[in-house]
């Protein structure tokens, strides 16, 4: 498998069930929160769990993954998130669910941080918007689907089928997933790194990511960013349901179906464009990921202040588009200005960063806000934080160019 190409397929396909497995708890939230008796806050923790334990786990696979094997890191995460999802069908109380998608964040966590390392490895930088544009298509199309297969599982057999059925398939891509080629690290850059011996990272190339203003701006607006689709992600459903008198299985179809448009329209657009302009304008990926950003804050403001329906999905549709548009820019970000040494701890690090002050409150912190007064109030959260994530971006562009010089020297 040594066409570059065809391992960021493979690589795709997994991160398709990442997200499937990721996301298949928000479809089921309803049945979950009857049967389990559960409040709105309670529901919320779920998502919140699994966050922490991924945050808090990934700079430990970034560690190892700089040092040692990152395909058989990934095949081992790949086995536990699938056997954690599987078990979550299988709970009688609260507290076994919220074990079990801790579990899975273990799981995800030794894939996040480290296939976007090795794929960026197969890539020349000025391809990596494109390449990582495409890997992070997974994240609209997999979510969609999470929400499309939960509904309809959910309506046939019941919501515990649903973590049956999308659990079990990973099992028998975790085997192939360690099997990956594994690519010498920087080469791509000029600064071929082995993975043993006198290229091992040292204490100043970690130190030096928190030096890199690019960087730490880059980390900031995931971070913002991530907190309001953290949330919206959670709650969306529900939203339609309570607020817009939507059926559940018609909630979870609808919100499945324009994110797998919206995500997979925005993704490929802004890795395609990030790289065209990148011969004209060197921090080309921060300017469409911050005017994406901008275009998406009234978006999201019309999400909660129209009253038509169809206006309403419209305004959704909209504003996934436009925040999309940043995934592949933003990761490439990463790739370019971190060192082959301590890619694999930069893109943990960022995880970190962005999910304990991202998505791993703020689904928790919307449902104790709707719990006082209401999902429609809460929601407003989205926008004032997507402004914010816009002018951490726009500030990102004043140093972007002299960090890729720094670190190609």
């Amino acid at each position: 498998m040594k066409n570059p190409w065809i391992v960021l397929a493979f690589l795709f396909g997994v991160n398709l069930l990442n997200y499937i497995d990721r996301q298949i708890l928000f479809a089921v939230f309803p049945p979950i929160q009857a049967e389990l008796g559960l409040t709105d806050t309670q529901l919320g923790l779920l998502a919140s769990a699994f966050m922490w334990v991924y945050l808090s786990t990934a700079p430990v696979f970034g560690l190892l993954a700089d040092r040692w094997s990152r395909p058989r890191l990934m095949g081992l995460g790949v086995a536990v998130w699938s056997v954690a999802t599987a078990f979550s069908g299988a709970v009688r109380h609260h507290r076994d669910l919220l074990i079990g998608r801790a579990v899975v964040g273990i799981g995800e966590a030794s894939y996040g941080s480290v296939a976007p390392a090795l794929l960026s490895d197969h890539f020349v930088p000025e391809r990596r918007g494109r390449a990582l544009a495409v890997f992070s298509m997974a994240i609209p199309v997999g979510s969609a689907l999470g929400y499309l297969l939960g509904g309809v599982l959910e309506q046939a057999f019941g919501w515990r089928a649903a973590f049956f059925v999308v659990g079990l398939p990973g099992l028998f891509l975790a085997w192939s997933v360690g099997r990956l080629p594994e690519p010498a690290r920087g080469a791509l850059d000029g600064t071929a790194v082995m993975a043993a011996g006198p290229g091992l990272p040292r204490k100043p190339d970690y130190l030096g990511l928190l030096r890199t203003r690019s960087y730490v701006l880059n980390c900031l607006a995931m971070t913002v960013m991530t907190f309001a689709i953290g949330g919206l992600a959670a709650w969306v459903p529900t939203y339609l349901v309570r607020v817009r008198g939507m059926a559940l299985a018609e909630a979870n179809l609808t919100f499945g179906l324009l994110t797998l448009v919206s995500g997979v329209g925005g993704t490929v657009a802004g890795g395609w464009l990030g790289d065209r302009l990148l011969t004209r304008v060197p921090a080309a990926y921060f300017l469409v990921s911050g005017v994406g950003l901008l275009l998406s804050v009234p978006c999201a403001a019309a999400v909660i202040l129209l009253e038509n329906r169809t206006w309403v999905l419209a305004a959704i549709f909209l504003a996934e588009a436009f925040i999309f548009l940043n995934t592949g820019p933003l990761n490439a970000i990463i790739a370019n200005v971190s060192r082959a040494e301590v890619r694999a701890t930069a893109y943990a690090l960022n995880i970190f960063v962005i999910h304990a002050l991202g998505d791993a409150i703020s689904p928790t912190i919307v449902g104790m806000v709707s719990d006082r007064v209401g999902l429609a109030a809460a929601f407003w959260i989205a926008p004032a934080s997507l402004t914010l994530a816009a002018l951490f971006c726009f500030w990102g562009m004043r140093h972007l160019a002299q960090d890729m010089t720094r670190i190609r020297s």
